[in-house]
């Protein structure tokens, strides 16, 4: 099937860019390739239930959310093993592993998405506890 989108310049060249870099046979195929990552990301994120072992990643602008996202990492110490913290200027990139309920994870990956400073919110369950 053949489609068409509209894409700002700037992210189709780093696109193009990136897939070459790689050795990609096409644009097609990386196109492909990220949509089927996009679906597989999104859907699983959903769908996981009970149980389960993830890892959320996030980026934010220290000075403008540190005290909000301390109150939250507490508020989630059910759910949060433990963290990786690392300063780039004033960005902060976080590693939070969690363990525990699908859904109280999802809250709390919500709940980082809802503010402002934090940049991406990243999160890959590693695999359903049983």
């Amino acid at each position: 099937m053949r489609t068409s989108l509209n894409v700002p310049q700037e992210v189709l060249d780093s696109f193009d860019a990136t897939w070459e870099a790689e050795g990609m046979e096409s644009r097609s195929r990386a196109v492909r390739e990220a949509m089927q990552e996009y679906i597989e990301r999104h859907t699983q994120f959903e769908d996981i239930e009970g149980n389960a072992i993830a890892v959320v990643a996030f980026d934010y602008e220290h000075t403008l959310v540190i005290g909000e996202l301390h109150t939250v990492q507490h508020e989630f110490e059910d759910v949060i093993g433990t963290m990786q913290h690392m300063h780039h200027g004033d960005w902060c990139l976080e590693t939070i592993f969690c363990t525990g309920p699908a859904d109280r994870i999802r809250e709390l990956v919500y709940q980082l998405r809802d503010f402002d400073a934090v940049g991406r919110v990243n999160v890959m369950f590693l695999q359903p506890v049983a």
